[in-house]
């Protein structure tokens, strides 16, 4: 394992970047899962948010010199961690991973090669030992050049991004970072809208990710209040517009 300061190589394929706290039960089994997956020339940014457990010696205890650990001073939430570590990363081809699911075999190839073409990916997922998935449809690859039906989706809730399933080319990284102030929660979202203003989101029909649910998802289970709903929809028109206006600063022209 090295630190953020230690030497570049002169070529980095993909980073997966990692938000833990709190996360010495599941996380050893996740990392592991996704060495498996990683070449010689990609690496796991790990940024611990100040677990106050043993989350970060657990990460350290893994020999392997593709992980670079970094422990934050002070609790920053999820979307913060995930920033740093995407401003981390080195890689052409950036994802992302929750600390206690585990990749299936295969993602990483499947989804690098779907970002040949597309500036994002996002693929589904099963939950891991069984068991009934949320309520949204899964996506469909025959949905990914729908892009204004996929941003209505969004709004909505129908269209199931989740960012321990999702990608994105280092090209995209000036829309993408700095997430929005306002924002802390739904940061796979943002990066969803992203791709689809841009017009460059490639769905994949196949799961990538097993899903671990317990009590201490960060994604919200259950319904929400009223008052939630509507201000969670009020952040993402607010998102719409952000992303709009990236496009246009960047001079991006959709496909």
């Amino acid at each position: 394992m090295n630190d953020a300061t230690s030497g570049h190589p002169a070529q980095i394929r993909a980073s997966v970047c990692m938000a833990t706290y709190r996360g010495t039960q599941f996380v050893e089994e996740q990392v592991t899962s996704i060495l498996r997956e990683l070449g010689p020339d990609d690496e796991l940014v790990i940024v611990d948010d100040a677990s106050p457990d043993e989350t970060a010696a657990v990460v350290r205890g893994i020999d392997d010199s593709r992980i670079r650990l970094v422990v934050a001073q002070q609790n920053q939430g999820y979307v913060r961690t995930f920033e740093e570590a995407i401003r981390l990363s080195r890689g052409q081809f950036i994802f992302l991973s929750d600390q206690d699911d585990i990749w299936i075999q295969g993602r990483l190839d499947r989804m690098v090669a779907a970002l040949e073409s597309d500036q994002v990916v996002a693929s589904n997922f099963d939950i891991l030992g069984g068991g009934p998935r949320p309520w949204i449809p899964e996506l469909r690859s025959s949905d990914s050049t729908r892009n204004v039906a996929n941003l209505w989706g969004i709004l909505i809730g129908y269209r199931a991004y989740y960012g321990c399933a999702m990608g994105f080319r280092r090209e995209a990284l000036p829309l993408v970072v700095p997430i929005p102030p306002y924002v802390r929660e739904s940061h796979d979202l943002w990066l969803a809208i992203c791709g689809n203003m841009i017009r460059s989101v490639a769905h994949l029909d196949q799961s990538t990710v097993l899903r671990r649910l317990h009590d201490d998802n960060q994604t919200p289970a259950g319904w929400r209040s009223l008052r939630k709903i509507v201000a969670a929809r009020i952040m993402l028109v607010r998102l719409m517009v952000e992303a709009f206006k990236r496009r246009r600063k960047t001079r991006w022209s959709p496909a």
